[in-house]
């Protein structure tokens, strides 16, 4: 078991730390979710939640946001920036954190390093202690920082779910690496606050393995990326209530085409439980689609703690 393994299974215990760590913000105004890679998927899926919360939100890019805010709101003093970074040292979102303090926005900086640029450039801190073997690829930090999200907008996020996503992690590993055996086609199909989570399941297998992959919201799939699904294609459904019935049509067309599918919540060629409602759902498949991403790099004998031109924070000179 290498460390990024490791660390994957041992994240459970800093769920329960973090669970009611940190109160609902009760602002009224925009919330602006602003980060780079993992943590831009994860206020992709926060922004959704949040809107589906009843608080108007949207997600930027870190350095989108940093340099021209207009393009994505017309006055962006009047708004609530959350900015998410694991180690608050990412250049993009410490630049956007300032100027938008700067420009008399309020500023929360949800992240596992209180000692950072970050902490230091933010009107209000949420943090909580991540894995200290954690290292290049974000695991257990990336689902921290959805849990502080969530509670940040006001979700209850209840013990049940680190028993639901350790359960659904095992159910899923168990039938790895065979179910995606000589798969070099990966997709991840993710609709809602679902669809920024399937892009995060899209980029950390991309990270640990070298595999071209792809993300989607479900229905959009049909709209010409389906033409290159084969024999060779794997794919990932996350299912919503909404549109269960949909994307289980959907997945029946993908595997006549000759794509593996592995369905997390509904049916597939393995069909596993989420035992959790789709407000928590983005949550509890987080762990399983990072040990998705370890199988996938172990089957090419790929050594995730080193991957290919990667560092733990991307700084720009």
């Amino acid at each position: 078991m290498n460390t990024t393994e490791k660390v994957i299974f041992e994240q459970f215990p800093y769920w329960e730390k973090a669970i009611g760590a940190n109160p609902a913000d009760s602002s009224s105004k925009l919330l602006v979710f602003v980060g780079c890679g993992t943590s831009y998927n994860l206020a992709l899926s926060l922004a959704a939640y949040s809107n589906l919360a009843g608080r108007m939100a949207i997600a930027v890019p870190g350095a989108e946001w940093e340099s021209r805010p207009s393009a994505f709101w017309p006055d962006w003093r009047d708004t609530h920036v959350v900015a998410l970074s694991r180690s608050g040292e990412t250049t993009e979102t410490v630049a956007a954190a300032k100027a938008s303090r700067s420009a008399g926005a309020f500023v929360t900086a949800v992240t596992v390093e209180p000692e950072s640029s970050l902490a230091r450039n933010c009107d209000r801190m949420i943090s909580t202690e991540t894995h200290s073997d954690e290292g290049i690829v974000m695991t257990v930090s990336a689902s921290l920082m959805v849990l502080l999200g969530l509670q940040m907008i006001g979700q209850h996020v209840p013990s049940s779910v680190v028993a639901a996503a350790r359960k659904l992690a095992g159910a899923l590993d168990r039938v790895l690496p065979a179910m995606i055996a000589d798969r070099t086609h990966f997709v991840f199909l993710g609709g809602g606050p679902l669809f920024g989570i399937a892009l995060e399941g899209a980029l950390k297998l991309m990270e640990m393995s070298q595999i071209m992959t792809q993300a989607f919201h479900p229905l959009e799939y049909r709209h010409g990326p389906i033409s290159l699904v084969d024999e060779k294609t794997a794919v990932v459904m996350l299912y919503s209530s909404e549109q269960r019935e949909a994307e289980t049509k959907l997945v029946g067309e993908l595997r006549d085409k000759g794509a593996v599918v592995i369905g997390l919540g509904g049916p597939g060629d393995v069909e596993l439980a989420v035992d959790a409602d789709l407000s928590l759902t983005g949550l509890v498949v987080l762990p399983a689609l990072q040990i998705l991403g370890e199988r996938a790099a172990q089957a090419r004998q790929i050594d995730t703690v080193s991957p290919r031109h990667l560092t733990k924070v991307v700084k720009l000179a």
